[in-house]
């Protein structure tokens, strides 16, 4: 099993971390990634991979951070990003991408879309996947994919949400399709009939740690051990088995990320 997308760094982990870990790799899995969300994470995470090789990590600048940063340093903080990415320790570019509640909170769409397009640059360049958010945006989304140079190594839409009839084109740019709790939650229904439409080759599991915790710990706090929970859930909505669900998706993270979770 590998968690294609735990934010393990955030503050509800700072009591327990390593036992979070430890508890992860005991209920088998293989290999997680966090997802830097603005630059004051970059420098930490970068360290994590030389401690522990099944821990990834990536850089990026996420939307709801963007409120909070001054727009005037949005061309420094991209340089500081490509500067890292030379290091080589980052496996992906991102947590980037597009959230329509922002725009309220004060980050326009556009400024939000410049700094995406600055993030795929910089996929391109360094020949890396994207981790992408987008909430509330997929009709600013899917337009600026389809016109903008996209990395080789592809595109993650992390805990999708633009629904079924979004698949197949968002399958035809590259896109991978990484799926979280909400797939276990009672009366789930646009989840599920997603999860149905996606090609067995472009599937990804993930946690989104802290938040979006499966049945049964729903309410609770999300740990990458809880991978298990939501593989079961995919399982069940697409008439598998869970071990058969894991492999596919262990094998998919694989794939988008290089060797850095060979089995071993």
């Amino acid at each position: 099993m590998v968690d294609t997308h735990c934010h393990l760094d955030a503050e509800r982990f700072d009591a327990d971390r390593d036992e979070v870990l430890a508890r992860a790799f005991d209920a088998g899995v293989a290999g997680l990634v966090i997802p830097g969300v603005s630059p004051d994470s970059w420098e930490p995470l970068l360290r994590w991979p030389g401690r522990d090789a099944r821990v990834q990590v990536a850089l990026g600048i996420h939307p709801q951070a963007l409120p909070e940063l001054p727009p005037g340093e949005d061309d420094r903080h991209l340089r500081q990003m490509e500067s890292l990415l030379t290091r080589g320790a980052a496996c992906a570019v991102g947590e980037c991408g597009l959230d329509g509640p922002s725009v309220e909170r004060g980050a326009s769409m556009e400024r939000q879309a410049a700094v995406l397009e600055q993030h795929l640059a910089l996929a391109v360049l360094h020949d890396l996947p994207v981790l992408l958010h987008c909430y509330k945006a997929h009709d600013v989304l899917l337009p600026l994919l389809q016109r903008v140079p996209l990395p080789r190594r592809g595109l993650v839409l992390h805990s999708y949400s633009g629904g079924a009839g979004l698949v197949a084109a968002y399958a035809r740019l590259g896109c991978w399709f990484s799926f979280a709790g909400p797939v276990t939650w009672e009366k789930a229904r646009k989840p599920l009939e997603a999860l149905r439409q996606v090609p067995m080759d472009r599937l990804l599991a993930e946690t989104d740690a802290p938040d979006q915790a499966p049945v049964p710990h729903r309410g609770g706090r999300c740990e990458p051990m809880h991978l298990q929970a939501v593989l079961e859930g995919m399982a069940r909505g697409l008439g598998l088995s869970a071990r058969e669900v894991a492999a596919r998706t262990g094998d998919n993270a694989r794939a988008v990320f290089g060797d850095v979770f060979r089995v071993r």
